[in-house]
């Protein structure tokens, strides 16, 4: 039986730290610690984010072409170099992780050579071209994306809710759910602090609603301004929080200059400003799970989240959060004020959203793909054999 040797294709590893990058990586050294080996292929630039886990080769790529998104990078192919470690490498499996140019050279070395093609689906491509101005190859793009990732043996998506999205779209591989995990020792209702909270002018009874991302405007950002600051006119203890940094950070700081921004947080840091707020509020309907809900359930708050995919699959409408309309400010807003308005409401919710958080355990989430990669590598000898 061949053993596992994994080659792992992404637009994104370790110049960005992200949902996606944090994944991957956090996947690698998993992988490297049950001693299978793992070759990593991505761009990468001079000063990244994030030191990464693993072998990174770099590939080719530039920067993504589209208005806001200049940090962000699409591969352009595979370089000689590249060619020749995957060669030396000789992988028995090839998961393609972005479906771009490198991803595209992936798939073709690894049918020429028969290795079997894993997929995972770790960004909802087609939500974003509205805040472009590409609505218009919204079916184009969903074209291509069933056509690279049906030549998968299996496609690695995040919920249900987004299996259910991606099938009347033409998605006929095997679709497996590899949710997200959490450290629920570090995101945790303990690491709350009120001397933490006063330190960023908090007071005690003020009611803290946090948004936690990368700073863009797709991630709602103007809907979250809009219903914090529409019910800070009727209680001046509401007080906003926002999280992450990114290209929308000095508009928004125009627009809502009475909030807090801590910048870009992780580790403790991150989780000491989750569980020092009161409620998450997350209005982005572009995700395919949301690691920050989950974060932030981990740590006992109350979510509001986006009736979209990803974000239903973690919050129950009423009993961890709520859930509302996407794009619907009104909505938000009116949702948004019957958590603020009660104390008990709030630590119920809080405490449903922890006990959901504890079902979602990296090792086993990671434990359950090897499973699932065991499975293709065994299928594809036993038809080979046959």
């Amino acid at each position: 039986m061949k053993e596992l040797r994994i080659a792992l294709f992404t637009g994104n590893y370790n110049h960005i730290k992200d949902g996606v990058s944090l994944t991957l990586n956090r996947l690698v050294k998993f992988l490297e610690d049950q001693g299978i080996p793992v070759l990593v292929f991505g761009p990468t630039i001079d000063k990244p984010d994030l030191e990464h886990n693993g072998t990174l080769i770099p590939l080719p790529s530039v920067r993504m072409p589209v208005s806001g998104r200049g940090e962000y990078r699409a591969t352009l192919g595979l370089s000689r170099e590249a060619k020749k470690a995957l060669k030396e490498f000789d992988p028995t499996l090839v998961h393609i992780a972005t479906p771009d140019v490198g991803g595209l050279k992936a798939k073709k070395w690894a049918q020429k050579h028969n290795v079997p093609i894993v997929g995972s689906y770790h960004t909802h491509f087609t939500s974003y071209l509205k805040y472009y101005g590409l609505n218009l190859i919204e079916s184009v793009a969903w074209k291509y994306l069933s056509w690279f990732y049906n030549a998968c043996r299996h496609v690695y998506v995040p919920s249900q809710s987004m299996i259910d999205e991606l099938i009347p779209h033409g998605f006929k591989s095997e679709m497996k759910i590899w949710a997200r995990g959490v450290n629920t020792d570090l995101f945790s209702p303990d690491k709350r602090s009120e001397s933490w909270r006063k330190e960023r002018g908090f007071k005690e009874d003020d009611i803290v609603v946090t948004f936690v991302s990368r700073l863009v405007w797709e991630k709602e950002l103007d809907t979250f301004r809009h219903s914090v600051q529409k019910l800070s006119e009727e209680n001046a203890h509401i007080k906003a929080m926002v999280v992450g940094d990114g290209p929308a950070k000095a508009e928004l700081q125009e627009l809502m200059p009475e909030a807090v921004y801590t910048g870009f947080l992780n580790g403790e840091d991150l989780a000491t400003a989750y569980a020092s707020s009161d409620v998450f509020m997350f209005p982005s309907h572009t995700e395919t799970f949301g690691n920050v809900t989950l974060e932030a359930m981990s740590c006992g708050l109350p979510c509001l989240v986006a009736n979209a995919t990803g974000s239903r699959s973690l919050v129950e409408d009423g009993v961890n959060g709520f859930l509302a309309e996407p794009q619907d400010k009104t909505d938000f807003t009116e949702k948004l004020k019957k958590i603020v308005e009660s104390i008990s409401l709030r630590k119920e919710m809080g405490e449903r959203s922890r006990e959901k958080a504890l079902g979602y355990e990296w090792d086993e989430i990671n434990g359950q793909l090897v499973q699932n990669y065991r499975e293709v590598l065994n299928t594809a000898i036993n038809q080979k054999n046959n």
